[in-house]
């Protein structure tokens, strides 16, 4: 879907191509570092001992924590990478600009670390409180919030948000789900319908962490 164009004053709109780009990247590098971490492991041991050096348990200690760093790998993948699910948000809602966003909190999990944050515009109230994960797998709060960001989605069911300049994208679901639900229920069938085919009209993620916060 096409990005509604910015009011006067806000940053230039930024291309969902190039945010899903830099957001696949930022995975590339990330998943990079743990398998260079694991080779080290891994391979180091293997070296000594075909140089000679005894089978002892200093030589097999090391792949002890290459076996659970490539577990815990293979978990962040699966449960806190979510690249497809934002690519799904952003082909259905168009980039909107929010002058405002607060970070109000941060919940550390083995997937991924979730930040509670406010959202805000100019003009705009009500909007709700919503918890959010690096798409790409990233634990750090991401810079340039304090500017305003991106949002693509609808704040009673969920979405998306990107930050200008680094592009870096968090999924997004309200805070409080529960509590939204006569909004949802009186979105409307055309909203509805909407978030249905975005895949944020459900509380069915994965890990119910994000909307419950434990």
């Amino acid at each position: 879907m096409s990005e509604i164009p910015p009011e006067p004053g806000t940053p230039d709109v930024v291309s969902v191509e190039r945010v899903m780009k830099d957001n696949y990247n930022a995975l590339v590098k990330l998943l990079a570092g743990r398998i260079a971490v694991i080779a080290i492991l891994v391979g180091v041991p293997m070296a000594l001992y075909r140089a000679g050096a005894p089978n002892s348990f200093f030589l097999v200690l090391p792949f002890v924590p290459a076996v659970f760093l490539f577990i815990f790998t293979v978990y962040r993948l699966w449960a806190g990478v979510r690249l497809v699910q934002c690519q799904k948000v952003l082909r259905h809602y168009p980039l909107r600009f929010h002058t405002r966003v607060v970070k109000k909190g941060s919940l550390w999990t083995v997937y991924g670390n979730v930040f509670e944050m406010k959202i805000s515009t100019r003009g705009e109230q009500g909007l709700p409180s919503m918890k959010g994960i690096n798409a790409a797998g990233r634990r750090r709060w991401p810079e340039g919030t304090e500017n305003g960001v991106w949002i693509a989605g609808d704040l009673a069911f969920g979405g998306v948000m990107v930050v200008p300049g680094s592009n870096a994208m968090l999924f997004l679901n309200p805070a409080d789900w529960d509590k939204l639900a006569p909004r949802r229920e009186q979105a409307g069938a055309e909203r509805i319908a909407l978030a249905e085919q975005a895949g944020i009209n459900k509380k069915n993620w994965r890990k119910p962490v994000l909307l419950w916060g434990g």
